[in-house]
C-alpha cells in the first residue's frame, strides 16, 4: 500500500484552528470510498457506534465465511493473511497495510504467515446492528 506524508495538515480544537506548523505530521494510510472488492460503502442508519479491537489469528487458522454489516476499515499490525472474496478475487494483506474490508461479499481469511497475524480493525457501525454477519 502506499503511504503519503501529509505535513503541514490543519485542525480545529475546540472552534480554533491550530496553526500548520504547530501540528504533528500525518501518515496517510488509506481514503477510500469503496471496499476492497470495489463496493460503495454504505453506514448502516441508527445511532452511531465506533467498534475497535484486535483480531489476532494462529499460523493456518481461518475465520468462517462471514460479510460485514458495516464499514470495516483493518491495519495489518503484524504477520499475513490471505482472504478469499470468492468471485471476487483472493488477496494478501501484509504488515503495514490498510484496507476497507468488503461488506455485502462473503468471505475468509486464512493466516498464511510463519507466525500470528493480528489486524486492528474499526467499525463504523451503528447501535443494534451487527458489525460480523456468520454465514449458516
Amino acid at each position: 500500500m502506499k503511504r503519503i506524508l501529509i505535513a503541514g495538515a490543519l485542525a480545529l480544537t475546540a472552534g480554533q484552528a491550530v496553526a500548520k506548523d504547530s501540528y504533528p505530521p500525518l501518515e496517510l494510510l488509506l481514503q477510500t470510498d469503496k471496499t476492497v472488492v470495489g463496493e460503495p460503502l454504505a453506514y448502516p442508519p441508527g445511532q452511531a457506534e465506533i467498534t475497535m479491537a484486535i483480531i489476532t489469528m494462529m499460523p493456518g487458522q481461518k475465520t468462517p465465511a462471514h460479510r460485514h454489516g458495516a464499514p470495516l476499515a483493518g491495519y495489518i499490525l503484524e504477520g499475513e493473511i490471505t482472504v478469499d472474496y470468492g468471485a471476487a478475487g483472493i488477496r494478501t494483506y501484509l504488515t503495514g497495510d490498510a484496507l476497507v474490508e468488503a461488506m455485502g461479499t462473503d468471505h475468509v481469511g486464512t493466516n498464511t504467515g510463519d507466525g500470528i497475524v493480528r489486524i486492528l480493525t474499526v467499525f463504523a457501525g451503528a447501535q443494534g446492528t451487527a458489525n460480523t454477519i456468520l454465514d449458516e
